[in-house]
């Protein structure tokens, strides 16, 4: 049985949009969270190599997620890629467990997998719809809640992001986000009312990237954080879109029925 097809690909499309960007930005700096790391385990000493490869896969990868037809294969190609990183965040777990920016820099890449994940799941005729969003959702709840937490442990280096113009105060949004976000997981972790949670979570990160990492960018186009961050938070959206996509496909199809 074929995944519902969602009433839209927006999600599918800035989730590839987002690869597409992290490729050119890792050939612009050559440079990714953890490329020095793979390096290091593939025993590259020259980063070149290991640079034009990543790059590639996530252009290529990025681009032919853009097209119903090649989406299927191209989610395999940038899955793999975000797993490999990942899965390089393991051994700085185990190093300093009590350090959550390891974990959080894992679930932050495990995300982006989950994504890849959902994108192939939809096009594939070997899983059923219901288990399709039902592991989606578990799969997103666990990102929030790591999200979530992330910005608990780090609140004020999350309200330094917060612009200063904002009100009522850098510090109350750094929690209300991080409460939204526990919510969100909360929500689709129990998979109550998770089509409107998938929903507020993306517009809450679509504002991140615009309000806080855009004019970020455009203060110093230079740094590289700024734009890989950027990239990372509308790729984090994109995966959401595609989870609320298919829950609103659901939701539709549901309603058509009765």
């Amino acid at each position: 049985m074929t995944v519902s097809t969602p009433t839209s690909n927006l999600g599918r499309h800035v989730f590839g949009a987002a690869a597409v960007a992290f490729g050119l930005i890792t050939l612009a700096w050559h440079n990714y969270k953890d490329l020095d790391q793979l390096r290091s385990v593939l025993n590259a000493t020259e980063g070149p190599v290991v640079v034009y490869v990543v790059a590639a896969a996530q252009i290529v990868g990025g681009a032919a997620m853009q097209f119903g037809r090649t989406a299927k294969t191209s989610a395999v190609i940038v899955g793999a890629v975000y797993l490999a990183f990942a899965l390089l965040s393991v051994p700085q777990i185990f190093a300093a467990p009590r350090v959550y920016n390891n974990w959080g820099n894992f679930f932050e890449q495990f995300c982006l997998v989950a994504g890849a994940a959902l994108v192939y799941a939809q096009l594939s005729s070997q899983w059923e719809p219901r288990t399709v969003r039902r592991a989606g959702c578990i799969l997103l709840g666990l990102c929030a809640a790591s999200f979530a937490l992330e910005q608990a442990f780090y609140l004020e280096s999350t309200a330094r992001l917060v612009p200063k113009w904002l009100p009522p105060s850098q510090m109350f949004w750094a929690k209300a986000t991080t409460v939204a976000f526990a919510l969100a997981a909360a929500a689709l972790l129990t998979n109550r009312m998770a089509s409107l949670a998938t929903r507020l979570l993306t517009a809450m990160l679509v504002i991140f990237g615009l309000v806080v990492w855009i004019p970020l960018l455009v203060a110093d186009p230079h740094s590289h954080a700024n734009w890989s961050e950027t990239a990372e938070t509308f790729a984090i959206a994109g995966v959401a879109w595609i989870l609320a996509d298919l829950l609103g496909a659901h939701g539709l199809n549901r309603q058509r029925r009765r």
